[in-house]
């Protein structure tokens, strides 16, 4: 045949083709004259050509050369279905992903963006987990020194008060972070979508920059809260 049904519409074969550089003399040549890359080509062309709302692929960046990379990446971020992928290749997944699910500490947890970004995730995850788990136990530390018996009675110390900034600062604390959080979260949301991808690389890694700075801004707030609340 001629004709191939892509999309929805009809195209030509060797038009089709050449979407995966191929020309036209090359697409009429026989599989078993083609290069390994330009065999994984025509397998991408097979993949993308068939009506599909879901595509699975594992390690799907094996053995491919730059360009047969850079084509499937163009592809993959085109696609406007649901793509669920494994790969070890970083960049890769930098390059493609709007979302990672990762397997840690028995858990299964989604974050948003490419490998690079749950990393980041990640440590100001864990940063807060353990500023939250040290305050909790200096209160536990104080309660129990509280109780225990001790021969001679300490001296009272007298104990620091918040200056008029200071109460100032932590009353407006909830309200910045509340901000933040919605922000931050307005922002995973637009990220999430495959159509934020499609804009203009400058716009995507000035977004992914702003969201890196909020996040940053929260943590601060969230420390800083602490620190004014056990005074």
């Amino acid at each position: 045949y001629d004709t191939i049904q892509v999309g929805g519409g009809s195209r030509h074969v060797i038009g089709y083709l050449q979407d995966f550089l191929f020309s036209p003399e090359r697409a009429r040549t026989p599989v078993r004259f083609l290069s390994g890359g330009e065999r994984n080509r025509v397998l991408l062309a097979k993949l993308f050509s068939k009506p599909a709302n879901v595509v699975v692929l594992d390690e799907p960046t094996n053995d491919l050369d730059a360009e047969t990379l850079e084509l499937l990446e163009e592809r993959l971020i085109d696609y406007q279905g649901t793509v669920l992928l494994v790969s070890h290749d970083r960049e890769f997944l930098n390059n493609v992903v709007t979302s990672s699910i990762v397997f840690e500490d028995g858990n299964v947890r989604e974050y948003v963006g490419g490998y690079d970004d749950w990393q980041r995730q990640r440590t100001q995850r864990l940063a807060a987990t353990a500023s939250r788990d040290k305050g909790k136990s200096t209160e536990k530390a104080s309660g129990s020194n509280a109780d225990a018996p001790s021969a001679k009675p300490a001296a009272p110390t007298a104990k620091r008060k918040l200056t008029y900034k200071e109460q100032q600062e932590l009353a407006r604390l909830p309200d910045d972070i509340e901000r933040l959080e919605a922000d931050i979260a307005g922002l995973h949301q637009a990220m999430a979508d495959p159509s934020f991808y499609k804009q203009p690389g400058e716009l995507v890694a000035q977004e992914q920059r702003r969201l890196k700075e909020l996040e940053s801004q929260l943590s601060t707030a969230y420390t800083r809260w602490e620190e004014l609340e056990s005074v």
